[in-house]
């Protein structure tokens, strides 16, 4: 659905308010989130971003940027197709991340990580938009994952697979081409002659943060 006369206004980043830039780089380099910019001035102002993976938008923080309490960001939703393995995923990157729950009250998924209405394990059957999980970075801004597997009538989710800048391309591709080389190593090291639909299907996947390729 479009609406007539109104130009696409796309989330680009989300401002999350911190103590410690320096605490919160290495946090979120640490969970695997592409480290885009640092770029610090001389008036004091500095500004990092990262984007998790297959996300469109990214976040940001830093300093002179917010005047919101560091911490204070609450309920950040990261849409997952899996939450178990999202989840899983996260723990063994190091996040402080409860366990996979469905909300047996109405909005009990925006609850403390201890809250009161979220019950144990994923939703039954499954349900779409139904199962969740939660975690914490070292201020105590909160994150949701929430696991969606089939949209609400109206929802657009785009499927495209796309490049910002040539140089987002150029750095894609040398991902793709590093995992490339270990994944011909671990075949003996013969010269993969099919090699440019791995490296079409290593980019997607990673774009869409999707299952990569071996």
């Amino acid at each position: 659905m479009t609406t007539t006369g109104v130009p696409a206004l796309k989330l680009e980043a989300v401002v999350i308010p911190v103590a410690d830039v320096d605490r919160s780089k290495k946090f979120y380099d640490g969970v695997g989130w592409r480290l885009e910019a640092d770029f610090e001035f001389d008036n004091g102002f500095r500004v990092v971003q990262f984007t998790p993976p297959g996300s469109p938008t990214s976040i940001q923080f830093g300093t002179s940027i917010t005047t919101a309490k560091a911490g204070s960001a609450e309920g950040i939703y990261l849409v997952v197709s899996d939450v178990q393995q999202a989840r899983d995923a996260l723990a063994a990157q190091g996040a402080d991340i409860s366990e996979v729950f469905h909300p047996g009250a109405p909005g009990a998924q925006f609850q403390p990580l201890s809250g009161d209405g979220r019950v144990a394990g994923a939703a039954d059957e499954r349900a779409s938009y139904g199962s969740f999980a939660t975690f914490r970075d070292p201020d105590g801004n909160t994150f949701l994952l929430q696991e969606v597997t089939a949209r609400i009538p109206g929802r657009i989710e785009t499927t495209e697979t796309s490049y910002a800048t040539t140089s987002d391309l150029v750095d894609a591709l040398v991902r793709a081409a590093t995992a490339h080389g270990e994944h011909e190593a671990r075949n003996g090291g013969r010269y993969d002659t099919e090699w440019p639909k791995w490296y079409a299907a290593y980019m997607v996947a990673e774009a869409h943060g999707d299952q990569l390729p071996e």
